[in-house]
């Protein structure tokens, strides 16, 4: 799997992206200058296209990251508690500070996403069977605890119309204005890339790491932060979107191995192709209604996480 050719791919599919929806839109239109049209291609689409493209590639980078500490290929924000931990943590933020911003949000978003997943990293030290299969149903487990926690206390406040509107995976909402705060994954993608090669080395295990001088729980505690800061800010702007990070650096692992330096750009650029892909398939199944992309990723991406996992258990 060569850059080259994702990037070709990712480019039709952006084309594509930008003239499918409900308002029927082409290059004549915007050639010819109408406003209308021209207004819903600047303000709706072109940010639509981005926020799926930066999202795709922080859901994708955040996986392999976490796979890489964990030393396990089925571990993500999505089943390591990580996301579960942020909606708790939006929840609270609903309940105790209604009126706080949107960056507010976040930050209390990313603050109980990133004590949820030290809780997991916590409980897998304290885990004595540790195989590819177990790992991940841990964090499952731990998540599902958290999420009924979240629709419990929800229930009693009145506010689970609010929460599953809030953190139900969409793009339709994207609009200018609303979707800024996305592009804090671009710094993040920076950091990640230039500690690409501590985190190969710490996920060859704390006794290697260390005999090889690298301090082991800093580089963990980086890595865990940069994945509770992407997954809160895509939680935050998008909503949940379950898969990509668990699916994605499989597949790219699979074809070029596990260096992490030469695979994170391969990494993002099939996330944001994946995405990409799944949000048109939404937008034209039931022209001109759209299927929510929590949805549509949630479908694709069990089917391939069982064809991993059959593939696995085989080996």
């Amino acid at each position: 799997m060569k850059n080259k050719h994702l990037i070709v791919i990712t480019i039709i599919l952006s084309v594509l992206s930008l003239f499918i929806g409900a308002k029927s839109l082409s290059f004549v239109d915007l050639l010819k200058g109408g406003e209308e049209e021209l207004l819903i291609f600047l303000l709706s689409r072109v940010p639509r296209l981005v926020s799926i493209l930066i999202t795709g590639m922080a859901l994708s980078v955040s996986g392999l990251i976490m796979q890489q500490l964990t030393r396990n290929k089925f571990v993500s924000p999505s089943t390591a508690a990580t996301m579960d931990s942020a909606k708790f943590g939006i929840m609270v933020a609903m309940i105790l500070m209604p009126g706080v911003s949107v960056m507010g949000k976040m930050a209390i978003a990313f603050v109980f996403a990133l004590a949820g997943t030290f809780l997991f990293m916590y409980i897998l030290k304290k885990v004595k069977v540790k195989n590819v299969i177990i790992i991940p149903l841990v964090g499952i487990m731990l998540g599902n605890l958290i999420d009924s926690i979240t629709t419990f206390v929800s229930y009693r406040f009145d506010l689970i119309q609010n929460i599953n509107a809030w953190l139900q995976g969409s793009f339709s909402m994207v609009t200018k204005g609303r979707y800024e705060l996305i592009y804090i994954a671009i710094p993040l993608f920076i950091v990640a890339y230039l500690f690409a090669n501590k985190f190969t080395i710490a996920g060859m295990g704390e006794d290697f790491s260390k005999n090889l001088g690298l301090n082991y729980q800093l580089v963990v505690n980086i890595g865990l932060t940069l994945v509770a800061l992407i997954s809160s800010a895509v939680l935050v702007t998008i909503g949940s979107i379950p898969f990509v990070g668990l699916i994605v650096p499989n597949i790219v692992s699979m074809i070029r191995g596990d260096n992490l330096k030469n695979t994170l750009g391969t990494t993002a650029l099939l996330g944001a192709a994946f995405l990409l892909f799944a949000d048109i398939l939404g937008r034209v199944l039931i022209y001109p209604y759209e299927i929510s992309i929590s949805l549509t990723v949630g479908v694709l991406g069990s089917i391939i996480f069982l064809v991993l996992i059959f593939k696995g258990v085989k080996k």
